[in-house]
């Protein structure tokens, strides 16, 4: 991956923090605006490289590929009333000096904790499942896990894994911020208020500033 790649892909990940409604053709301005030489279509390929999903202000009515995989939001009326009976997951970009990495996180709903989390450089569900069966090792399974429609949460293996354990399969609807707000605000947080100013140079480095 370039420096210039690199580059882009941090400024991406930052304004998608800040304004996390902004879709392709919006940042694409945004950046020209700042001097930076970028086409849409290479915006685009970068956002679905960083799994980057815009936030949209009402439901977005389009069709979806794997529709048989996908499952409705629960949450909607629902307050957990103690500890691990809802979990929210997600996954985002994270940018490093010379790369990048994902960090896939795990929430309990009630206590706002985060009680794991995993790091992988690819998008592939393994990290996922890993980061899943951890948590159960240690906390047993919850009632609930939500998560996006994003692949690795449409894909048979995570299916298969919550099904095995009798938990219940709720999903965002696509592009619904409010539907998984805890998730999104510990992200921004966590860029804004760490990652973004301070210094790290390994994955070992990275760690130390999620677990904190």
């Amino acid at each position: 991956m370039s420096e210039y790649e690199l580059t882009i892909k941090r400024e991406i990940d930052i304004i998608h923090t800040e304004i996390p409604f902004y879709g392709s053709r919006k940042i694409t301005q945004l950046l020209k605006n700042r001097g930076y030489n970028i086409n849409r279509k290479r915006i685009v390929r970068y956002m679905r490289q960083m799994n980057i999903r815009v936030i949209h202000p009402k439901p977005n009515l389009s069709k979806r590929n794997l529709k048989h995989r996908t499952y409705p939001y629960l949450l909607g009326n629902f307050t957990p009333q103690r500890t691990n009976e809802v979990w929210g997951i997600d996954i985002t970009y994270i940018s490093m000096p010379k790369g990048h990495m994902y960090l896939f996180n795990i929430i309990d709903w009630y206590s706002r904790k985060v009680i794991g989390y995993t790091l992988s450089n690819t998008l592939e569900t393994e990290f996922v499942l890993r980061g899943l069966e951890k948590a159960f090792s240690i906390y047993g399974t919850p009632k609930i896990i939500n998560s996006d429609q994003g692949s690795q949460f449409t894909s048979n293996d995570y299916i298969q894994l919550l099904k095995a354990h009798k938990i219940q399969i709720s999903m965002d609807s696509k592009g619904r911020a409010t539907d998984n707000a805890i998730a999104e605000r510990f992200f921004r947080n966590l860029k804004k208020e760490c990652l973004y100013i301070m210094e790290y140079s390994t994955v070992n480095e990275l760690k130390k500033l999620v677990r904190n």
